[in-house]
């Protein structure tokens, strides 16, 4: 998507909701491996919302603080904020965004029903499965999101256009 909207006259600006993170102590603070904590603990909602979101959204400044912490080292990444170009689209991609408050303007939800999702998580990874278990029953991201993207095949995704991008204006299930 970033890649095809400066094609349509719209510079593209991707801020990873991942370099939101909380510092270990407190993404840990119930283990390395806790669904629980993967699922509310990790992002940093607060950040994410005050040095992107805000200050690219109405009344902000805009410009946006592309990364907070650098997750590898576990301090702060220390980066500059940088200017939003004009008519730019941000993009904050990221794992379970929906349900958090933040102020999105376009939801687009990439879709893994939970049978697929546990074939394709690495083995090291299969401990976060709650929590995108607990995801979908307490958020219900897909009513939520304006499209979803189908991706159990990810060679042949399939694309959603629900509420107000659906062709009708009625959501399209």
């Amino acid at each position: 998507m970033a890649e095809r909207l400066p094609e349509r006259g719209r510079p593209a600006v991707v801020v990873p909701a991942a370099g939101f993170l909380r510092p270990a102590s407190l993404r840990f603070e119930h283990g390395r491996t806790d669904p629980d904590a993967r699922y509310t603990d990790w992002l940093d909602t607060g950040a994410l919302s005050r040095e992107v979101l805000d200050r690219v959204g109405p009344g902000g400044r805009g410009e946006y603080l592309p990364v907070l912490w650098d997750v590898e080292r576990d301090r702060a990444a220390r980066a500059g904020y940088q200017p939003m170009p004009p008519r730019g689209v941000l993009l904050v991609p990221g794992a379970l965004l929906q349900g958090v408050g933040l102020a999105l303007d376009v939801v687009v939800h990439l879709r893994v029903a939970p049978p697929a999702r546990r074939r394709r998580t690495p083995e090291e990874q299969a401990w976060e499965l709650p929590a995108f278990d607990r995801y979908d029953e307490e958020v219900d991201p897909v009513a939520l999101a304006d499209a979803v993207v189908l991706a159990d095949r990810p060679e042949h995704p399939a694309l959603v256009l629900q509420g107000r991008w659906a062709p009708s204006g009625d959501q399209v299930t």
